[in-house]
């Protein structure tokens, strides 16, 4: 028996599939032109290294990202509160008396701000305010035991599967990645950038 197949509508099977966009981290696509980076000496083996070695780095900013949203919704805090919180879970690690000016220093904002802080958190009762043992014009801040076994318990933990990724590394290894991380970080210092420093709205003039 002869089976008879239908043709396809006008059209159908004539579309292309959309294609993959370009990737973000390619040498190639990002800077085609070598406008930024000169290639001179480049095989293509080290390009494609440079395009993966880029693309993990995002990857692991968008973990991290992905992480600190997560825990500031699971606390029901500001990125600023949580900061505090590991702050004095530090101080208390190390048997550091916590004071308001420490906090200060360490978060890097204002007097006032700290204060609204202090406020919010203890109003939270994610801390605890305390007389100074040898100054009496001062506080000491402590974070509630609470507060501290959830904060352990789910974000610090999450955060410190970081070190076994560390430890799965050779001691050379970790070397290398080290020099490397902190050779990124110069490289992409603001310290000596001329253009942060410029109008942008004089620059459209």
């Amino acid at each position: 028996m002869m089976v008879v197949m239908s043709s396809p509508h006008p059209g159908e099977g004539d579309h292309e599939q959309p294609s993959a966009p370009p990737s973000l981290f390619s040498l190639d696509s990002s800077d085609r032109h070598q406008e930024l980076v000169d290639r001179t000496g480049m095989s293509e083996s080290d390009i494609a290294q440079v395009d993966a070695l880029m693309g993990a780095l995002s990857r692991l900013r968008a973990a991290e990202q992905e992480l600190s949203e997560a825990s500031l919704r699971y606390m029901k805090l500001g990125e600023t509160d949580m900061r505090a919180l590991h702050f004095l879970i530090v101080c208390e690690n190390t048997g550091t008396i916590a004071t308001p000016g420490a906090i200060t220093q360490a978060l890097e904002i204002s007097s006032a701000s700290t204060t609204k802080l202090l406020d919010r958190l203890e109003r939270a009762g994610h801390i605890r305010r305390a007389p100074h043992p040898s100054d009496r014009r001062a506080l000491v801040i402590t974070i509630e035991p609470a507060t501290r076994a959830s904060a352990i318990r789910t974000v610090g933990a999450t955060q410190a599967r970081r070190v076994d990724a560390v430890r799965r590394l050779t001691h050379a290894e970790r070397e290398t990645v080290i020099r490397f991380l902190e050779d990124m970080a110069s490289e992409i210092s603001l310290a000596d950038a001329e253009w942060i420093r410029e109008d942008p709205a004089g620059a459209r003039d």
